[in-house]
């Protein structure tokens, strides 16, 4: 497959942090991303809304002629991935496996810390990836670092003050060798959060879940890009504000997005 298609698919801006990590990867590929941004969070929304919610995007992506989905959104893959793999007929890769998968081959049999929303923790999903694997999971819900991320405050004493207060209540409780960002908002502040780490003492390493998340798409891809390859596409849908998708957006990318699909999907 010379130039696939790739569809991915958040419930808003996070999951651009995904593509950003994959533009770079896979030469000549064309994504189609949609952010349902009419109806985030889904974190306060039942299992089987955020279900009807994914398998709508899900099938969106797949008339789109994608070869591949991306569920870019740790909600979604957390409670809703068997039901989005049952509704497609490509293949699907979530973002709760990879980021383990990662930090087990970096950090066997090792005690890991996952920052995640409230939805994403009461799902235990992380939690029962990692035993899998061999790692002690311990989950830590960060239900204000997703607004304040969205507000741009990336880099702000108020974000590093949030940040300080979580991390001091987590490393209260365990000794992790391991950092799993289990938000794809969380690689904008991951920097913040690896600085604030070593404020207190830690030493864990902050693992990705954007790059573990590219690594593995890319890994169901054997191509070797020619000189003449030309570099990956992109096009985007949102499903409400295509200014605001846009502009912000344009910071989770670090690209540019000259324009924005508006999509009427579900209800």
């Amino acid at each position: 497959m010379s130039s696939p298609t790739i569809g991915v698919f958040d419930s808003g801006f996070g999951g651009l942090t995904v593509l950003r990590e994959l533009l770079p990867l896979i030469r000549g590929a064309h994504y189609v991303y949609l952010g349902d941004t009419a109806r985030l969070p889904y974190g306060a929304k039942s299992q089987t809304t955020i279900a009807r919610y994914a398998v709508e995007s899900a099938r969106f992506l797949e008339q789109h002629n994608a070869d591949l989905l991306v569920i870019a959104c740790n909600t979604a893959t957390a409670l809703a991935l068997p039901q989005i793999e049952a509704a497609v007929s490509i293949p699907v890769v979530g973002v709760i496996e990879p980021v383990v998968c990662a930090a087990q081959q970096r950090h066997p049999n090792a005690d890991v810390l996952v920052l995640a929303t409230s939805a994403t923790v009461q799902s235990q999903a992380y939690r029962q990836h990692c035993e899998a694997h061999g790692l002690r999971a311990t989950e830590k819900a960060c239900p204000l670092l997703v607004p304040l991320v969205e507000e741009g405050w990336t880099d702000h004493h108020v974000t590093r003050e949030v940040l300080s207060i979580y991390l001091r209540e987590a490393l209260e409780t365990c000794n992790p060798q391991a950092i799993l960002l289990g938000c794809t908002h969380y690689p904008l502040i991951a920097s913040a959060i690896e600085s604030m780490l070593r404020t207190l003492g830690s030493q864990a390493v902050v693992i990705d879940s954007a790059q573990a998340t590219a690594a593995a798409v890319a890994s169901h891809f054997d191509i070797t890009p020619l000189p003449s390859t030309p570099p990956a596409t992109f096009e985007c849908y949102a499903t409400d504000s295509v200014e605001k998708f846009r502009l912000l957006g344009s910071q989770f990318l670090a690209h540019p997005i000259d324009k924005v699909q508006l999509l009427n999907i579900g209800g």
